[in-house]
């Protein structure tokens, strides 16, 4: 049994949707799966496992920012064997182009994360998604006629920023909106061999200053979560 997650063997599926709010967790899991059951609530991280399609499948919450969820990551690799994990979580537009509710894909995540560079002494790694789930949970949204945006983001461990003109200089180079989770994803799952993928919804606008409600963000983003289920596969 796993130190936070606290589920017994077998608990968890080899497939997880990963919200960062616990809440939405539970949300997701009665929305969209069957025999659904709870199988942790240790630090009131829900998680719970069911079927879609009569595939079992898990979703976990992971709490806020890179420390947080990689240690959730972390267990669900090394100690339940999770084979895919696809971050379903809110993000920030940075430009214009995108629209509060639009639903990014993540291909890669920029970070201003010390995780990596001590990891890599002081390279620059680039953590990138799964090519199977993006491509698969790109065609789901085209099928569905979701207006989805396909690459970076930007994974800071700041959610109240002291240097936003950092944040303007990764717009320069193509980053599409801000989060705090990603890039630990991304590169968690290269070294354990797994495949991942973030999913977000854009619930606040850095531009516009528009912003979804609390409840909005907790149990209006379907449309996310039917293109990770969708990229799960048959």
């Amino acid at each position: 049994m796993s130190t936070h997650i606290g589920a017994a063997a077998g608990d968890i599926a080899p497939v997880v949707l990963l919200p960062g709010d616990p809440l939405r967790a539970r949300w997701i899991a009665e929305t969209f799966l069957d025999d659904v059951r709870c199988y942790t609530e240790v630090r009131g991280m829900l998680g719970f496992t069911g079927t879609w399609k009569d595939r079992p499948v898990s979703v976990q919450g992971s709490g806020m920012g890179q420390p947080s969820l990689g240690i959730y990551v972390h267990e669900l690799f090394t100690e339940y064997d999770v084979q895919s994990v696809i971050r379903v979580g809110s993000c920030g537009a940075l430009t214009d182009r995108l629209a509060l509710r639009d639903v990014v894909v993540a291909s890669g995540a920029c970070t201003d994360s010390s995780m990596n560079r001590i990891t890599f002494h002081g390279l620059d790694y680039a953590p990138v998604a799964d090519f199977g789930l993006l491509r698969r949970a790109v065609e789901a949204a085209e099928q569905r006629g979701t207006d989805v945006h396909v690459g970076l983001l930007f994974s800071s461990d700041s959610f109240y920023a002291s240097r936003p003109e950092l944040t303007r200089r990764m717009v320069e180079y193509g980053v599409l909106a801000v989060e705090m989770e990603a890039s630990a994803l991304y590169t968690l799952a290269a070294r354990h061999g797994r495949k991942a993928l973030a999913i977000c919804t854009v619930s606040d606008h850095i531009v516009t200053g528009e912003a979804t409600s609390a409840a909005e963000r907790e149990q209006t983003f379907g449309e996310m979560v039917e293109m990770a289920l969708a990229a799960l596969g048959d």
